[in-house]
């Protein structure tokens, strides 16, 4: 089980919204979530939204105004409110996170993301 863990993906009709949860399942203090992906079918993966330490947040043109990052530093979770969504948002969404340069945390240099939760746009 890889440590980021993505939920809220589903099916939605297109103008609907979602919200996209991104959890670190064991050693948090090893993880720093901050920014969401996407890959369409046949694309390559993508910039979504990322966010800063410090809270400044990074929109892909195709997502601005529609779609909102967030997260929450105590629970060291990140978040994806989707709007307004399009068919041309389907995709599966990655969770991409810094991971601490602590020697505890070598282990997880290779799990900087998800394993990804789908989300389906329908018109």
């Amino acid at each position: 089980q890889v440590p980021l863990m993505e939920s809220g993906g589903g099916l939605v009709q297109a103008g609907g919204s979602l919200r996209l949860s991104c959890e670190v399942s064991r050693d948090p203090k090893c993880f720093s979530p901050k920014a969401w992906y996407r890959q369409a079918p046949g694309k390559e993966r993508e910039l979504v939204a990322s966010i800063s330490p410090g809270g400044i947040t990074n929109y892909g043109d195709s997502v601005k105004g529609r779609f909102t990052i967030s997260r929450d530093n105590v629970k060291k979770t990140l978040y994806l409110q989707m709007t307004t969504l399009k068919t041309e948002d389907t995709a599966v969404y990655y969770c991409n996170a810094d991971i601490t340069r602590a020697f505890d945390c070598i282990q997880y240099a290779r799990n900087d993301w998800g394993s990804g939760t789908r989300v389906t746009v329908f018109a």
